[in-house]
């Protein structure tokens, strides 16, 4: 493998140099606001629950189209202000899923779904 390089570069005060960052995906704005926390607590609940990674068995239509009726259901419930449960959480992990599942199933077998 070789190492990306766009041809420009950045110094820092210590002299080092460093190709620029232009374009790339700053992936620690995630990080920013009230949601990578809670989905973090949502996830690590549903491991103690199912086990770790539990979720990322899926790769059927079926369960496909029950993440997206979770999602549905969720946003419903968030939506109306329920407090019985994270829903926003809930919302957030039943659309990775579903993305996770046509993820699996576009590589399994090239369909979407």
């Amino acid at each position: 493998m070789e190492i990306k390089d766009s041809g420009a570069r950045v110094e820092s005060p210590s002299g080092m140099f460093r190709d620029v960052e232009d374009g790339k995906v700053d992936y620690t704005l995630v990080l920013d606001g009230p949601m990578f926390e809670r989905w973090a607590v949502h996830l690590t609940k549903g491991a103690i629950k199912y086990d770790k990674r539990n979720w990322m068995k899926a790769d059927s239509l079926d369960e496909l189209t029950r993440s997206e009726r979770s999602a549905i259901r969720h946003t419903i419930q968030w939506l109306r202000g329920d407090l019985d449960e994270d829903h926003a959480a809930a919302i957030f992990f039943n659309v990775n899923l579903a993305e996770f599942i046509k993820a699996q199933r576009l590589i399994s077998d090239g369909s979407h779904t």
